[in-house]
């Protein structure tokens, strides 16, 4: 695990970008694992402009998203597909029928999961895998106690998560409790993955995932196991960091074919 530490937001979101531009431009048919949330909201905007101004290319990128709301259709403003079609896919040129998103109205959900399962077999597995990670440690929306070699199901939020939801959704409307999520196994078979937090909120988080124990309690530990895993984040989602200046001095004294920028 390779952890980064930048000064803010912004910067963290243009590293990001830039390590998912360079998948791109390295393997124009490459495989994209998406987060939503408001966390990855900067990291689009910059590929956004990318493809605008450097005619960054995607018409042969495919992508699946991590998750969506169950009771969701694509259309509802609170949706996923919503979310993607705003914050990215509009603005870039990925082919409808290479975007993949969990069905929230599938009629059959566990069915539907082995389907999402077996597209990602089927296009190659993901090449690299975006990720925002929850107050609690949770990755996707793999909740604390998930099993560590799970794959794509229903899961029931945390009142916790629900209330970090909430936000997003008008008053007095009703947040959704269950979702469809990639499992924690399907996330750790990315070649790549890119873990982006920032912000004193997920500073606790932050620590326990990468040098707390490998623990179900908090999922995203579990990368601690995965071979390339870059974990991008600022000064206050760094604080409580015991190996912080450790991690600067690493990434201060790369060598110019370790950088990313």
């Amino acid at each position: 695990m390779e952890v980064i530490i930048k000064r803010s937001s912004v910067e963290v979101s243009h590293l990001a970008a830039r390590i998912v531009a360079h998948q791109v431009k390295r393997k124009p048919d490459s495989v994209l694992g998406l987060a939503t949330g408001a966390t990855p909201e900067l990291m689009y905007s910059s590929l956004a402009h990318m493809h605008r101004d450097e005619k960054l290319d995607f018409s042969r990128v495919t992508t699946f998203n991590l998750d969506e709301y169950v009771g969701l259709a694509a259309n509802h403003p609170h949706s996923y597909h919503h979310y993607m079609e705003t914050n990215f896919f509009s603005h870039v040129n990925i082919p409808k029928e290479r975007i993949h998103i969990p069905d929230g109205l599938a009629k059959d959900i566990p069915a539907s999961c082995r389907e999402y399962e077996a597209a990602i077999h089927a296009a190659g597995g993901i090449d690299l895998q975006v990720l925002g990670l929850g107050t609690d440690g949770h990755i996707g929306f793999n909740e604390p106690s998930s099993s560590l070699s799970s794959r794509t199901r229903i899961k029931t939020l945390t009142e916790q998560t629900v209330d970090a939801n909430r936000r997003f959704f008008s008053k007095g409307e009703k947040v959704p409790h269950h979702v469809i999520t990639m499992g924690v196994g399907t996330i750790r078979e990315a070649r790549c993955c890119i873990l982006i937090a920032y912000g004193e909120g997920k500073a606790d988080a932050v620590a326990r995932m990468v040098e707390g124990p490998i623990t179900a309690m908090v999922p995203a530990s579990v990368l601690q196991l995965h071979e390339n895993t870059i974990v991008i984040v600022d000064e206050e989602s760094a604080r409580n960091l015991a190996r912080r200046d450790y991690y600067h001095f690493v990434y201060n004294n790369k060598v110019a074919w370790q950088r990313y920028e």
